[in-house]
C-alpha cells in the first residue's frame, strides 16, 4: 500500500507543527510535497544572539534549516514518513536582517536504501543573498525497502 502525496504532506505538516521546539520558534509551513519544503521562522527578540546589533542567533538558523530539510524528506515520494538527522553541514553567508522574517527551502534530492541527501537555502527579505546554505544527510525508511508504505 503506498502512501498519497497529499496524505505525505499532511502527516509531515502534522510533526512539524506538533514539535514543541518548531512552536517555540514559530516556525510555519509554508509549502510541502514531492521531497521539497519550506518553512519560515518570524525574527524575534527571544532569538537574537547579538543585542547589539539585533541579529538572530545562527542556532535558530540552523534549527530552522534543520526543521525544513527533516519535512523535505518527508514529503519525498520514495520515504516513508519517519526521518531524522544524521549529519547537517550549514555556510552562514552573512548575518539575516533584524527584524525581518527567515524563510527556509529544501530539498531532498537523492535516496539510498537508508540515507537521504538534502540541500537547502535560507533567506531574509533579499531572496537573491542568502542568509545561508546547507547540506545534510537524514535518516529514511522506503517504501519497498523493507518497510511498507
Amino acid at each position: 500500500m503506498t502512501t498519497h502525496p497529499e496524505d505525505k504532506a499532511r502527516i509531515a505538516r502534522q510533526f512539524i507543527e506538533a514539535i514543541p521546539f518548531s512552536q517555540a520558534l514559530q516556525m510555519r509551513l509554508e509549502e510541502i510535497g514531492n521531497g521539497v519544503a519550506v518553512i519560515s521562522m518570524p525574527w524575534s527578540d527571544a532569538l537574537v544572539g547579538d543585542p547589539r546589533g539585533g541579529v538572530i542567533h545562527g542556532g535558530a538558523v540552523s534549527a530552522l534549516m534543520d526543521t525544513c530539510g527533516g519535512a523535505a524528506v518527508m514529503s519525498h515520494p520514495e520515504a516513508l514518513a519517519g526521518t531524522a538527522t544524521i549529519d547537517l553541514r550549514i555556510d552562514y553567508m552573512r548575518a539575516a536582517a533584524p527584524g525581518e522574517r527567515i524563510t527556509a527551502r529544501a530539498e531532498c534530492y537523492h535516496l539510498t536504501r537508508s540515507v537521504a541527501f538534502v540541500r537547502a537555502t535560507a533567506w531574509d527579505a533579499d531572496e537573491d543573498r542568502p542568509v545561508a546554505t546547507a547540506t545534510g544527510a537524514f535518516t529514511v525508511a522506503r517504501a519497498g525497502a523493507g518497510g511498507t508504505a
